[in-house]
């Protein structure tokens, strides 16, 4: 068991606006989700959501964007919120999430002050058509190589439940590893009822496994991160997926749905003897 956890705080700094078709996104306009909808909120009311996150302990802090992709608008806004928050939280490391991005792009977040980029791959390259056919998967593994190529921390991991076989599980986590990432989220898929896809039917158990498999297929990444899904997925049993390899969680909410109680997964890191790290290594 890993004795030092991370704690990542997820902020959607535009919700509900992404024209894509990928099936597990309760974002995209397509599937009329009931979620709540902004082009982009306050930086002001970011600022507070990285104060909160990181006075409960959270070093990393992701400003996430509901498109396909970065354009000049989007770009601009992502940049304008990393200087303000670089200046007045300085200890968090800022993490951009928005799509796809050229080396270009990339350097320019990286001017202004965002130390890491996550783009998940989300399943295979095989499965990847029967969840999204408005781009390719190609698409999404060239923005993480370009990622590597501006000097960015590569954050990029995938989604479990989807419908995918033990076949796609291995062939994603072997594309990560190929990608040399510093982080690899890891997210159970969490219905919701305007989507087409069916509920995730995954055991605990089997859950589990796929924590350790990504830890063992993966071997160099510094953190495995259980993020969406984790309160749904485990339940009562969120404490074993450190004894499985995971180092590094998702605190509060996520980008459409609530998250625990910040202040119970802290009770629950200390209750198993384990610290919160406190600096970026």
């Amino acid at each position: 068991m890993t004795e030092e956890i991370f704690l990542c705080s997820i902020c959607n700094i535009n919700s509900g606006t992404c024209l894509e078709d990928c099936k597990f996104c309760s974002q995209s306009v397509r599937y009329k989700a009931d979620i709540d909808r902004y082009k982009q909120k306050p930086i002001e009311d970011i600022l507070q959501e990285a104060k909160a996150a990181r006075e409960a302990g959270a070093l990393g802090f992701c400003l996430v964007t509901a498109d396909k992709g970065l354009n000049d608008k989007t770009l601009k806004f992502v940049c304008d919120t990393a200087k303000v928050l670089s200046k007045e939280v300085p200890q968090l490391r800022l993490i951009a999430c928005n799509g796809t991005a050229t080396l270009e792009q990339l350097l320019t977040l990286k001017e202004a002050g965002i130390k890491a980029y996550n783009h998940n791959l989300e399943t295979s390259e095989n499965f990847y058509p029967q969840i999204c056919t408005t781009h390719p998967w190609s698409e999404r593994y060239s923005t993480c190589q370009n990622v590597n190529e501006a000097g960015l921390v590569l954050i990029t991991g995938g989604i479990f439940g989807l419908g995918e076989t033990q076949e796609d599980r291995i062939s994603m986590l072997e594309a990560l590893n190929s990608l040399n990432p510093s982080s690899v989220p890891i997210n159970f898929y969490h219905h919701n009822e305007a989507l087409e896809l069916k509920p995730n039917s995954l055991s605990i158990d089997e859950a589990l496994n796929l924590v350790k498999l990504t830890r063992e297929t993966i071997p160099h990444a510094q953190r495995i991160m259980v993020a969406g899904g984790r309160e749904l997925m485990f339940g009562d049993r969120q404490n074993e997926i450190f004894k499985y390899g995971a180092n590094s969680i998702v605190v509060g909410n996520y980008l459409t749905t609530s998250g625990r109680v910040i202040s119970k997964d802290l009770d629950m890191i200390e209750s198993l003897n384990l610290e919160i790290a406190t600096s970026v290594k």
